[in-house]
């Protein structure tokens, strides 16, 4: 039985069991496992009509609902080939990557969205409106279930190991975005694996109640869809974010056991925490800064005297609190897309919420490794999760080999030869691994800087450095490549003395080659809308570079006095 037979399966034995519920304003709306097969069965019969065929493209277009779901299982369920597509990319983004795959049909959530999309292209093949389709509300546990065992997949075949079931796009952060192409082995493999790791997140926990995921993240990425897939895969209820402008709100009412998050959340929180903290002065900051001391002279076994004292007060009249003002019933917090700043790490687990870091890329089915739930290093991702193979090659880069890896990309065989290496996936990132197989990532091999003075420089330390220590400035992004020095474009409300007083702080703890001469702030943040950030939020180097072009200049001149 593969992944998407499991699901139909699961669906059908648990037919009054709640399997999805979006998070609103008036509460958690709930669907049950009987109402998503009868929105299948509606979605399946509209694709039908529309001459979707086994093999075609689909393009899937809208933000997170359970409609969304409901298209995504009905499209792959179909035999064609599902394309998720972010609903706050740019227009002609979204038309390159239509184009590209050649998608016979786009399934959006309204016809709103499709209005600008139409506009950069005249010909966009025929529309399906699923809000419509779907209709205002499933039939319950009266509609009848439509491929309930899995066995109507596809015509009668469900989708092979080799048979691909959904191309994804990758950021386009070094580049045009390639559709990176998923079969049923992939997504067999990594199912089992993420299934395996939460077992043993949740072990002991008692009762036999679900799970409670929390997801905001939209599901058109790899590692919010293979989370999707395992909750379903596992009959377990997962919890959806509507409003992201009500996040703080949707997560109390969620009240999650474990969620997917991105490094600017958490780093967010963290300072939020922090800044709360300083504002309110007096015994609380005492103890916080004390008990924080104390913790982290713990990680280095350098503990004093008084440290126990000071770390039992904290952690019972400041810690305990500002854990249960975040979650109470918070297992772990799950944490990938980029690395995390090790400080930001360490506060959570100081608080008593282990962070879990996952690493991985589109073309690894969204995950190569991931912390293990009782062992976790601070700065590290983890170790490869099983079945899986890693190693660095002479010049530093991750290769991977396993289940996981996928099997090229769409239409793209110079790039497939490019990315592969006598069977080894090239990952583009550089990384570090420790005797006992716990990686580290480095940064982008794409993205080192090779000064003047022959230095190779990974700038992403160097950026993580200068944002932990300037909390007022919102992006920063390191130049120099072929140039004498380093220099950083900084976004953001810091003042330009400000900046300079803490570049300088940071150059104090850098050899020469690494430190940051000049700077310049920018007034226009980098942004999706500018196309200076991917849709996953990564920055575009070459398009920052670009649009900066006369500011980085200027930084190089011998009159600049920045």
């Amino acid at each position: 039985m593969n992944f998407l037979q499991r699901i139909f399966s699961n669906l059908s034995r648990s037919p009054q069991k709640t399997v999805l519920q979006e998070v609103r304003e008036d509460g958690l709306h709930s669907v049950s496992g009987a109402a998503l097969l009868d929105w299948i069965g509606r979605a399946r019969r509209g694709l039908r009509d529309a001459g979707l065929r086994p093999g075609d493209r689909c393009g899937l277009l809208g933000p997170n609902s359970s409609r969304w779901v409901a298209m995504n299982l009905a499209i792959m369920a179909e035999g064609a080939i599902a394309v998720p597509l972010y609903s706050r990319q740019a227009p002609d983004e979204l038309v390159v990557m239509m184009k590209d795959c050649g998608v016979s049909l786009l399934c959006c959530s309204g016809a709103s969205e499709v209005e600008s999309i139409r506009s950069c292209w005249s010909d966009l093949p025929p529309v399906l409106d699923f809000s419509q389709v779907l209709g205002e509300a499933p039939a319950g546990e009266e509609g009848a279930p439509v491929a309930g065992d899995g066995s109507e997949i596809g015509g009668g075949e469900p989708p092979g190991q080799l048979q691909v079931v959904t191309i994804i796009y990758t950021s386009g952060t070094s580049g045009e975005p390639k559709g990176v192409m998923l079969n049923g082995g992939n997504i067999d493999f990594m199912l089992q694996r993420t299934t395996d790791r939460l077992k043993e997140l949740m072990q002991g926990v008692p009762g036999s109640a679900d799970d409670r995921v929390f997801h905001y993240l939209p599901l058109c990425f790899a590692g919010s869809w293979i989370l999707l897939l395992t909750c379903l895969f596992r009959n377990n209820n997962l919890m959806l974010s509507t409003d992201l402008n009500r996040l703080a709100d949707e997560w109390k009412l969620a009240r999650p056991q474990y969620m997917l998050n991105v490094p600017a959340l958490l780093e967010r929180i963290r300072t939020g925490v922090e800044e709360k903290i300083r504002e309110g002065g007096g015994v609380g900051l005492l103890l916080f800064s004390r008990g924080q001391s104390a913790w982290l002279r713990a990680q280095e076994n350098r503990t004093r005297l008084l440290d126990g004292f000071w770390l039992a007060l904290a952690r019972r009249l400041v810690f305990a609190k500002i854990r249960d003002r975040i979650g109470s019933g918070l297992r772990a917090l799950i944490c990938g897309s980029a690395p995390l700043a090790e400080e930001t790490q360490q506060f959570f687990q100081m608080i008593g919420i282990p962070v879990l870091q996952v690493y991985g890329l589109t073309e690894t089915t969204a995950i190569c490794t991931m912390d293990e739930v009782h062992q976790v290093t601070a700065g590290r991702v983890g170790p490869a999760i099983r079945g899986i193979e890693m190693r660095l090659s002479q010049e530093g880069e991750i290769l991977v080999k396993g289940p996981n890896i996928f099997p090229g990309y769409w239409n793209r065989p110079q790039a497939d030869r490019d990315v592969f290496q006598e069977g080894w996936f090239r990952t583009g990132d550089q990384g570090e691994v420790d005797a006992t197989g716990n990686w580290k990532i480095v940064g982008r091999m794409k993205n080192i800087i090779i000064t003047t003075g022959g230095h190779n420089i990974s700038p992403e330390p160097i950026e993580q450095c200068l944002l932990e220590a300037l909390p007022a400035s919102t992006q920063v992004m390191v130049v120099g490549n072929g140039r004498k020095y380093l220099a950083a474009l900084l976004t953001g409300p810091a003042s330009r003395e400000e900046s300079a007083r803490v570049i300088e702080e940071v150059n104090r703890q850098l050899p020469h080659y690494r430190r940051i001469r000049r700077f310049h702030i920018a007034a226009e943040p980098f942004s999706i809308e500018n196309g200076l950030l991917a849709a996953n939020g990564k920055q575009r180097r070459a398009a920052i570079e670009t649009h900066f072009r006369d500011e980085i200049e200027a930084l190089y001149l011998p009159e600049t006095n920045e």
